[in-house]
């Protein structure tokens, strides 16, 4: 993760030990929270924090 606390697609794909294929299918399917800055994704960890707790109920 870099000094702005935005975590780019490779590092997500580390965090959530998931492939970098799976990352750009749910982003396809807009089923991650990301915003893209200057063409690329970028992802807030809080966000992907409460994302997963949504999905763990």
């Amino acid at each position: 993760m870099n000094n702005s606390g935005l975590m780019t697609i490779e590092d997500l794909a580390d965090y959530l030990k998931v492939r970098r294929r799976t990352i750009y299918e749910w982003l396809k399917y807009n089923k991650i929270p990301a915003v893209k800055l200057i063409g690329q994704w970028r992802f807030k960890k809080e966000k992907i924090d409460a994302w997963i707790e949504k999905r763990s109920v």
